[in-house]
């Protein structure tokens, strides 16, 4: 009988773990574009497993509950924002505006790319509930104090006019990077430009870095 090596009796193991990985993976991102089109409530694990062309019975294998499925979902996309952002909002020092500009560049960037997220947060914040209460206080309201501080940094340097509450400064801004893309539909047809193309969303990013700190090559 042929001898049986460690190495040949972890490498089935291996790649069990890595199809799980995987498995894992497509289940969230499908359950992440699902809630925000449809909603918790209008999107079914069935519908997400057979969009994800899984077995349904994978989705109480490795979440447990929907509401589970849901909350590590969210959590991937904020991961994948923290990630892109790369720590610009806790950048300190005599470079604030151009961090500003290279977060403003980031944050256009990727919400372009991830018409999701906005879906997800339009849907979630317009409803009381603990799904939105949940989603304020662990990811939310770090963002916006993130947001809020390197704001602050930045208002003498360009002459931001005092008096500026920090709650209406956020809605104001997150609002400008996100609307186009939100509504990219209208776009094309009001203006004939589609947003989603990779100048116009440099162009956004250039109109909104020169909107907020006064130089529209800060950041490049």
């Amino acid at each position: 009988m042929p001898r049986v090596t460690p190495a040949a009796r972890t490498a089935p193991a291996k790649r069990s773990s890595e199809k799980d990985a995987s498995t894992r993976e497509l289940i969230l991102q499908t359950a992440l574009e699902a809630f925000s089109l449809k909603g918790f409530d209008g999107a079914s694990t069935r519908s997400i497993a057979a969009q994800a062309g899984v077995n349904q019975g994978l989705i109480p294998y490795y979440f447990k509950t929907k509401q589970t499925l849901w909350r590590e979902a969210v959590d991937r996309a904020f991961d994948e924002l923290h990630s892109a952002m790369g720590g610009l909002l806790a950048s300190e020092g005599p470079s604030d505006r151009e961090a500003a500009a290279r977060m403003i560049r980031v944050y256009v960037a990727f919400v372009a790319s991830h018409p999701e997220f906005v879906r997800l947060m339009n849907e979630e914040g317009k409803r009381t509930g603990p799904r939105m209460r949940w989603l304020v206080d662990r990811h939310v309201r770090p963002l916006v104090d993130g947001l809020t501080t390197l704001f602050s940094r930045v208002a003498d340097e360009i002459g931001m006019p005092k008096g500026i509450d920090p709650t209406h400064l956020n809605y104001i801004f997150v609002g400008s990077v996100a609307m186009i893309f939100h509504q990219a539909p209208e776009c094309r047809r009001v203006s004939g430009v589609d947003p989603l193309e990779e100048r116009e969303v440099e162009a956004h990013a250039d109109a909104l870095v020169h909107l907020f700190l006064g130089d529209s090559t800060l950041g490049r």
